[in-house]
């Protein structure tokens, strides 16, 4: 009998990609979407006669249990969040009540329904913000920069506390920064690529950013839900950093997807002071030993490969259909 999988976050980028991954293994996904005015499914788009929709809401309680008993689930993934850092200092109790009380929430609902789903949190980097050690393990202390870091800590530990306290199986991802051209714009690496596709049809003729230096661990999206649905495949569950172990800057991110455009980033980015953070993270980088020891995990697609991809399709995106702004 097909296995029946429940995604919070199902429009988003991981969301969509897990999706896909779950349907070619054959099981039935459901994914539980809030109520929008403007419901914004262009990244599942392709899947929407393949998957379930359910309407719930990590601000919700008695939605989240509902959706979890209607759905009767082996696996949930809750990847639904307030994902975008720079705005949790504009909203830091919004985030504080999606990225924590959320996941409190959707812990609470598993148990009640059925304690035997296996669960699967989202847990975030930028958990480890001032790093305390390079490359970061799960063994290394938190020190988060932001309120979204810090919201993404009390969804961590919580998942921890209900495993060892309820004998929930529940794993946390500790996912570093992963992309695709399912990104959204917001996110700099689609601001990049975005830029450059725009530059380059002539659209625009520059490219406004911020901190420069920052270093990050970049890998593919698809590459990373694969982890995921590893991590619910084991006999125990546990907790898992997921990352290439390669650090690069976000220069070089804007040089080479310039240089894959056939232009010189120098011509076209200004500094613009408004991109810069309140509290920098310093310098990300993921040791995923045990991921690859224990997982058999490893990622397929390579930095250069990934800024490549979401440079491609940006242009196309921009040369067969001007002016829309995603998809």
């Amino acid at each position: 009998m097909a296995k029946t999988a429940l995604i919070t976050g199902i429009t988003g980028q991981d969301g969509s990609y897990l999706a896909e991954l779950l349907l070619a293994k054959g099981y039935r996904v459901v994914g539980a979407v809030r109520r929008l005015s403007a419901p914004n499914q262009w990244r599942i788009a392709h899947l929407q006669d393949q998957i379930t929709l359910r309407p719930a809401d990590l601000l919700d309680q008695l939605s989240l249990i509902k959706v979890i008993d209607e759905a009767q689930p082996d696996e949930v993934y809750n990847l639904a969040a307030m994902s975008f850092v720079p705005a949790s200092w504009d909203q830091p109790m919004l985030t504080g009540e999606f990225n924590a009380q959320g996941v409190t929430r959707m812990l609470e609902a598993v148990r009640q329904v059925n304690p035997k789903i296996k669960f699967y949190q989202a847990s975030s980097s930028e958990m480890y913000g001032k790093v305390r050690e390079v490359p970061q393990t799960e063994l290394t202390p938190f020190y988060p920069r932001s309120p979204y870091g810090v919201s993404k800590v009390f969804g961590h530990y919580i998942t921890v506390n209900y495993r060892e306290s309820y004998d929930l199986f529940a794993c946390a991802g500790i996912l570093f920064n992963h992309e695709s051209p399912r990104r959204g714009l917001e996110f700099v690496t689609r601001k990049v690529t975005d830029g450059v596709a725009r530059i380059k049809v002539g659209l625009t003729k520059e490219l406004a950013l911020g901190n420069l230096d920052a270093q990050r661990d970049w890998g593919f999206a698809g590459d990373y839900v694969r982890a995921m649905w590893l991590m619910l495949q084991q006999d125990q569950p546990d907790d898992y950093v997921v990352a290439t172990g390669e650090s690069h800057s976000v220069q070089r991110l804007v040089e080479l997807s310039f240089r894959h455009a056939g232009l010189d980033w120098r011509e076209y980015v200004k500094f613009d002071q408004r991109f810069m953070r309140p509290a920098e993270v310093d310098h990300l980088i993921g040791n995923p030993s045990k991921a690859r020891r224990e997982l058999g995990w490893e990622p397929e697609v390579g930095f250069e490969q990934l800024v490549g991809m979401m440079v491609d399709k940006d242009i196309q995106r921009h040369t067969e259909r001007p002016g829309v702004l995603q998809g």
